[in-house]
This record gives C-alpha cells, structure tokens and sequence, in this order.
C-alpha cells in the first residue's frame, strides 16, 4: 500500500491495548461462571495450561501474519499466501466474527451502563433476591431502554476509533486498562474483607474431579482463545500496527501470563461475595446481573461497590469494543479505499442496526417466534454461532496457514527478530503444524454437538 500505515508508539501502548481486548467481557462476564460449572481449580490449572501451551502460541501467529504483511486479517492472507487468495477466507472469519460480536457486546455493555446508573440510585433498596432478580429481567425486556444504552456504547466506541491508533485507541487502551487494574484491585481488596474469601480461595485453588472431564479441557482451550481475542482478527490488526524491532514472542507471552492475573483476580473478587452469602458458585450467566446487585446490597458501602464494579464492567467492554470496530473498519479501509471517518462510522451504524435484534431478544417484540425456531433467542443465538464456529473455525485456518502455507523463512525471522528465544523455535513450529490444529478440531467437534467426548470416553 502507498500510504504509510501508523505504528504504536510504545511498547508499553502496544501491550495495554492488546491486554485491554483480551480482558473484556470474556474475563468478566463468562470466565467466573464457566469456572463455577466445571469445579474451579482443576478447570482452573486447565485454562492456563491452555493459555500458555495453546493460546499464546497462535497469538504468537496472529501477530506475525499482521507485522509481516503490514495488513488488516484480509489483506494479511492475501498478501502472504501469494496466488493462493482462497486464504482470504481465513481474514473473513475474523472479520465476521468481530462484527457479530460488537453487535450483541455491545447491548449487554449497555445493560452494565444502565446498571451504573441504577447502581448509584440505590435500585436495590429494599428489594428481595427474587425482586432484584427481575428488575434485570424488566431492563433487557424493556427494547427501547436497551436501544438506547446499546446506541449510547456503540456511539462511545466509535468516537474512540475515530481518532485512529496513537490518539485513539492507544491513548483511551493507556487510560482504560490501568483504571481497569485500580478498579480491581479495590473491589479485591474489598472481597478480602469478606467471611467468604477463604472457602472461595479453596474453590479457586483446589481441584474438583467430580466437575471435571475431557469436555472441560475443551472448554478450557475455548475459554483461552475468547479471552486471549484469537481468531477474530484483532491481533493481527494489531500486529500490523507493531515495529520491526518489537520481540513477539516476549510480547505475546507478556499479554497472555497479563490475562491469567487478571482471570485469577476477577476469580477472587467475585467468589468470596458468592460464598460469603452461601450460594453455587455455578450460578449462570445470570451472576453478573441479577445475583450480584442483590448480594451489593447485603455488603457495607453497597451503593460504591455496585457503582464501581459496574463501572469495571463498562470499562472492560470498552477495551474489548475498540478493537471489534477497529478490524472490520481497517478491513473496509484496505479493500475499497474509504477514509478511516468514513469506514468507522459505516461499521458502527452496521454494527448498532445489526445489533437491535439483540436487543430486542427478550422483549418479543422482534421475531417473536425465533427461540422456537432456533432453540434460543437472537442474542443467544449468535453468540453460539461465533464462539462455537467462526472463532474457532477462524483459529484453525490461521494455525493452518502459519505452519503449512506461509513461507518458512518469512516465519523464522518474524519470529527471532529480537527474540532471545530462539530455541524455543522448533517447539513453536512444531505444535502449529501438528498439536494446535488437532485440538482446534476437538474443540468444533464438542461444542459443535457433532461427537460427545464424555460419553465416548466413558463407552471406549
């Protein structure tokens, strides 16, 4: 390309903006229940192993393809597999994914603005579990509030990509993420106080095998792609935006141990309030919204603590927003030649038009009949659709591409540019060709209901 594409300023910008992605809702909102689900530490041990053997090594990936091309998801395949250009399909599955996924983010985001709001007017004074329980289940029924707050976020998120990388989404990933961190570390401090701390710290930490079986490897590997933003493009925009001079393996595996803290932390902030007030730690995607306002409500400085966590909650979609706009824009950018204002303000009105089914999925008032159709409302439905196939679809061509298609010397020194780890090279190498991809494969077979690993292990 002719124009000279613009480059983080820092390392350090370039860091918190990718640990800002990783930690968004995927850490806050899905990360303490699937944990509850599947018995706490052994799924636990298993998630990081995931991340560190599996997730940072195809970040690693993304990265290379992204710096090495000095393209968008689209353009990167494009442009490394040569006359190939069927690759581009794998950028598309990026592409996709982000936008379906900034459509319906976007309206629970809102759901945690509307929340602030609620929060600091003391909603639930006087109110019993049950009660509390409904209020969210009144706010997400409610469209035309939800519209509104959904309107409110996409508008936010726009503003910031509007203003390109070093003034916009660096600066705004600098000042978001290290309030992020301040945020929790406050409300951890705050659950430390709590008589529930040490049997939630026992939960965490140690194993439960009656909770635990192969499926839950499977969805350890998953939980590590969603919150590490694997296969949705993003960390290939962002690699395209890094310097020569920037070591990737250093930087990948800095942002993956980052995301692991933050998981633990976000773990033992939120389960000592579960435990503290004797319920599963198991509890659904429901926790965030309807049983944590009510237990706020139970604790010291409720209206401070709900405030602020909620605020925590906006600020970590926020981080993970920037970049889902960011993607599908760019790729527009690349692909017809729009100016970056127009691109951004084009995928942001897609993004909110697409997103108002979501929005509407629990009031009825739009295709009412969907759930029956489907099995589950619009919201539900493609978030299913993106975690279950395009990510991890997206993942396995991307694995596929960096170890069988792209050239090998292209690779080698993408990956010791600065790098003193150089012999860790063959390893890398190795488990892109042969290991990711097999078990990339065992992710779509079990969540895509095609083979049920648990009851062929239990009839082999």
């Amino acid at each position: 390309m002719s124009t000279k594409r613009e480059h983080w300023s820092s390392k350090a910008g370039f860091i918190l903006a990718a640990i800002g992605s990783a930690i968004g809702l995927g850490v806050l909102w899905k990360f303490p229940y699937v944990v509850g689900q599947n018995g706490g530490g052994l799924f636990l041990l298993s998630y990081f192993v995931c991340v560190l053997v599996i997730g940072i090594p195809v970040l690693i990936a993304e990265l290379m393809i992204g710096r090495s091309s000095q393209r968008a998801a689209i353009g990167a395949f494009g442009t490394l597999s040569g006359k190939k250009s069927e690759w581009k399909v794998a950028g598309w599955f990026g592409v996709i994914s982000s936008f379906f996924i900034m459509s319906f983010y976007s309206v629970i985001a809102g759901w945690g603005m509307s929340y602030i709001v609620m929060s600091l007017n003391g909603f639930y004074k006087g109110l019993t579990a049950v009660e509390v329980a409904k209020t969210f289940d009144t706010l997400s029924s409610a469209g035309g509030i939800t519209i509104l707050w959904h309107f409110l976020f996409t508008l936010i998120t726009m503003r910031i990509v509007l203003s390109g990388v070093r003034k916009g989404i660096e600066f705004w990933a600098k000042v978001m993420t290290r309030a992020l961190f301040v945020i929790l570390f406050v409300l951890l401090i705050y659950s430390c106080q709590l008589k529930g701390f040490n049997p939630a710290f026992q939960f965490i930490f140690s194993p439960n095998l009656d909770k635990f079986n192969f499926s839950s490897v499977l969805e350890a590997l998953g939980l590590a792609f969603f919150t590490l933003s694997l296969g949705q493009g993003i960390m290939i925009s962002y690699g395209s935006y890094m310097k020569k001079s920037d070591n990737i393996p250093q930087l990948a595996t800095i942002i993956g141990c980052s995301v692991i803290i933050v998981a633990i932390l976000t773990a033992l902030m939120i389960f000592p309030v579960v435990f503290t007030f004797g319920l599963e730690p198991s509890e659904g995607p429901g926790l965030v919204f309807k049983i944590l306002p009510y237990l706020f409500s139970q604790l010291p400085g409720s209206m401070i603590v709900s405030t602020i966590f909620f605020t925590l909650f906006v600020f970590t979609a926020l981080t993970s927003s920037i970049p889902f706009i960011e993607v599908v824009a760019t790729n527009i950018m690349e692909l017809v030649g729009w100016g970056r204002k127009k691109a951004v303000i084009f995928v942001a009105c897609c993004t909110f038009t697409f997103g108002i089914p979501s929005a509407l999925s629990f009031s009825g008032s739009l295709f009412p009949t969907w759930s029956q159709i489907y099995g589950r409302n619009f919201l539900n439905t493609i978030d299913l659709l993106v975690s279950n196939w395009l990510i991890p679809v997206g993942g396995l061509l991307t694995t596929l591409f960096v170890g069988w298609i792209m050239k090998n010397e292209v690779i080698q020194e993408q990956y010791t540019e600065k790098s003193k780890w150089v012999h860790f090279w063959r390893t890398w190498r190795f488990f892109m060709r042969y290991i990711i991809p097999v078990l990339i494969v065992l992710i779509i077979l079990q969540q895509g209901g095609i083979v049920n690993f648990n009851e062929w292990f239990k009839g082999a």
